[in-house]
């Protein structure tokens, strides 16, 4: 099903300037300022910079697999700011979303890319920002998500909760 979706998002992005700027799985770009995707190659990273992002906010623990030990290196030589939110995947929290959000509303009007490894706990997070921080439509906000995953376990019901207690009338499952 991921597979799936991440052939139909490749399609769909294929020839869009921001898709093309970040060589990364399941890239989903939410507006010209805000981008989410899995773990960028060293290659993407290290270009950045040239295709105009300002800051990147990294998801995952810098223990995973895939994770790039000199990330943060990479892109502060190119001055763009590295936020890093290790959100362990079997336990994501409220507070971790709180965080990722201060940071975000911190960096708006900057070009900004949100990823983790594959873009699952970064198209969640990001949804959960857009829709229970600023306010964006709720059932818009999880198309992004959807092009990737449908959250289950802890994932859900972090959903659930942040969701109500941003006051936010949606249930997108």
């Amino acid at each position: 099903m991921i597979r799936t979706r991440s052939l139909l998002l490749f399609l769909l992005c294929v020839g869009l300037p921001i898709c093309d700027a970040v060589e990364a799985p399941n890239v989903v770009p939410i507006d010209d300022h805000l981008v989410t995707s899995g773990q960028p190659t060293r290659e993407s990273l290290a270009q950045l910079g040239a295709e105009g992002f300002q800051a990147v906010v990294y998801l995952a623990p810098s223990s995973v697999e895939d994770a790039i030990a000199d990330e943060a290196d990479i892109l502060r030589g190119q001055g763009i700011e590295f936020v890093h939110v290790p959100i362990v995947f079997r336990a994501p929290n409220a507070a971790e979303i709180d965080q990722v959000a201060a940071a975000l509303d911190r960096l708006a009007g900057k070009k900004v890319l949100v990823h983790c490894q594959i873009n699952m706990r970064a198209s969640t997070v990001t949804f959960l920002y857009r829709a229970g921080y600023r306010g964006e439509d709720p059932a818009k906000a999880f198309e992004s998500v959807t092009q990737v995953w449908v959250p289950e376990g802890a994932w859900k019901q972090m959903v659930i909760e942040v969701l109500a207690a941003r006051g936010v009338d949606f249930d997108p499952f």
